[in-house]
């Protein structure tokens, strides 16, 4: 589970060209394996997200671009961050997974959460209903997927989806590790203690102590051990050796991609020194792990080398 991912959640990069967009992803992704981290992840997106950029930007399906990734890797997990569960059947999702737990090498972890880009359904034909409609949907699909992934053939008559002695074969190689993405604290993180191995947190640091109290309260009420959760924030880093070379390249950033000035104030800025100094106060708010990610110059050889190195020692002495 991860202690220390690496999210690529943009494709737009400065003078790479359309031939070289893949490569470039790769490269990160073998430096984040190769400096420490234990997973790499990608958003299940089909248009960008409005903090990141504009829908017209480019986006590569997440389970075509994980698969392919397991080509060039051979020890980071692989994830998305997290699957919208609206955009596939979940008979379809649990084949789709187990088929990058084979062409990986066991190495498939899935990520997933109820959806929430309302654009993205409007414009592509994706029922988007209500937010209740949603978070039914995903306790159903979780039932079927998880029934597929551990072989026990689920059968369904649900509100939203039906299935009947559901197979899935071949099976993954190894048990495939389930995160839900998201922090509401009634439902999400309800879902968290009865399905999941692990919760990644987006929400603001003075939350996080609310969270995780709210995590082991469903945790109780379940009888699930609390520890047998992973609880990973997801942010953001822009480090490059100095000071002034990271600020350079966050300014050249936003100057690029000025939706994305709203991820200013939670972005991590800095040298080594003082991106290892902030993530260790974060890791010191009671979360397990780390999911980071580095729009602004993750793209910069050597930035998502010098990211782990910096990152990894935190989260291995804990």
């Amino acid at each position: 589970m991860t202690g220390l991912g690496y999210q690529i959640p943009n494709f737009t990069y400065p003078d790479v060209a359309a031939d070289r967009l893949f490569p470039t992803v790769v490269a990160q992704a073998v430096e984040a394996e190769d400096s420490g981290f234990d997973t790499v992840l990608v958003m299940d997106h089909f248009y960008q997200l409005p903090i990141l950029g504009t829908p017209d930007e480019p986006m590569i399906e997440c389970y075509t671009l994980l698969s392919a990734l397991a080509q060039h890797t051979s020890s980071v997990r692989l994830s998305a961050l997290v699957t919208g569960n609206t955009y596939r059947n979940p008979t379809l999702l649990a084949k789709t997974v187990t088929a990058l737990d084979v062409v990986s090498g066991g190495r498939a972890q899935l990520g997933i959460g109820a959806g929430w880009f309302e654009l993205e359904h409007d414009a592509l034909g994706y029922e988007f209903g209500t937010f209740t409609d949603r978070f039914e949907k995903l306790e159903e699909s979780l039932q079927i997927v998880l029934g597929m992934l551990d072989g026990s053939r689920p059968s369904l008559d649900g509100t939203w989806y039906r299935v009947h002695d559901a197979l899935n074969v071949p099976a993954p190689l190894s048990k495939i590790p389930v995160m839900i993405g998201g922090g509401g604290e009634r439902k999400t993180l309800r879902m968290v203690a009865q399905y999941a191995d692990e919760s990644n947190l987006i929400c603001a640091v003075e939350d996080i102590g609310r969270k995780l109290d709210a995590l082991a309260g469903h945790c109780d009420r379940l009888g699930r051990n609390r520890s047998e959760i992973t609880v990973s924030l997801q942010t953001s880093a822009c480090i490059a050796p100095t000071h002034d070379e990271a600020v350079a390249e966050f300014e050249a950033y936003l100057e690029r991609n000025p939706a994305a000035e709203v991820r200013r104030a939670n972005t991590v800025v800095g040298d080594p020194d003082e991106v290892g100094a902030r993530f260790s106060e974060l890791l010191a708010t009671g979360v397990d792990g780390i999911t980071v990610n580095a729009p602004a110059n993750g793209h910069v050889p050597g930035r998502v080398s010098l990211l782990g190195a910096t990152l990894a020692p935190l989260i291995g002495g804990r």
